[in-house]
């Protein structure tokens, strides 16, 4: 979900990045649209609802998500707005979802990981320009792989569900803490702050559709559930 580095000069858009956050919105409002089908509605859909599926699907939406943000960092002009902005939908998402509850609150869910990752590189990324071995962002994936089911699993501590560690109570509709994904998020950071100059086909918009979603998507993202359930409750009780 795309936001307009500190004070970096303005860089020509790349469309392929437009286009591959586009078509992974698109995904996620499927995904999105499934899950409402299945565990607001109750209608059966047995291969959504194995959770192989179920998990793959989603990390092939939030893993690209947070990459790509990662990723833009270097295209951003003021990365601790960026963050804000982040947070601010994350509230938004939060109230909205506490309001409706429809399902479970969402507490430290993907937009607020966005903001954290990006608070975290902004304060590191002077760390990060002067890391010019390959092995710093083949570490930090290493790193993101080793530490993935922290998260998964539940501690005594209260009040660390934001960096990682879930106590028993602790719930929430969608969880990315900062471990692991700020490994992933700083990996990403790290490529692009390496690459100097994009090939002239990374430039051309090839699908003008998907770029135009790409270019929209934290919009579309906040106002995506609200269509899915609108359309849903038109479709079974007034149609």
């Amino acid at each position: 979900m795309a936001v307009p580095s500190a004070a970096q000069p303005h860089r020509e858009r790349i469309a392929v990045l437009d286009t591959l956050r586009g078509l992974t919105i698109l995904s996620m409002v499927a995904f999105h649209t499934m899950f409402d089908y299945v565990y607001v509605y109750g209608f059966s859909a047995l291969w959504f609802a194995n959770p192989i599926n179920q998990e793959v699907w989603r990390c092939s939406i939030s893993w690209v998500f947070i990459a790509l943000a990662g990723l833009m960092t270097s295209f951003s002009r003021n990365n601790l707005k960026r963050a804000g902005t982040y947070a601010a939908a994350a509230l938004a998402v939060f109230v909205a979802t506490s309001v409706t509850q429809l399902t479970t609150p969402i507490s430290f869910g993907i937009l607020y990981c966005m903001a954290a990752c990006t608070l975290v590189f902004a304060a590191t990324r002077s760390l990060l320009a002067r890391a010019h071995a390959p092995v710093v962002p083949l570490g930090l994936i290493a790193l993101f792989i080793a530490l993935y089911g922290v998260p998964h699993a539940t501690y005594s501590v209260e009040g660390l569900a934001w960096l990682g560690f879930p106590s028993a109570s602790f719930a929430s509709g969608d969880y990315y803490p900062l471990i692991p994904f700020v490994f992933l998020y700083l990996a990403a950071a790290w490529a692009g702050m390496r690459i100097v100059r994009w090939p002239a086909w990374t430039k051309r918009d090839i699908c003008p559709p998907l770029s135009w979603l790409g270019r929209h998507s934290l919009v579309i993202y906040l106002a995506h559930q609200v269509v899915i359930v609108a359309v849903f409750e038109v479709v079974l009780h007034v149609l």
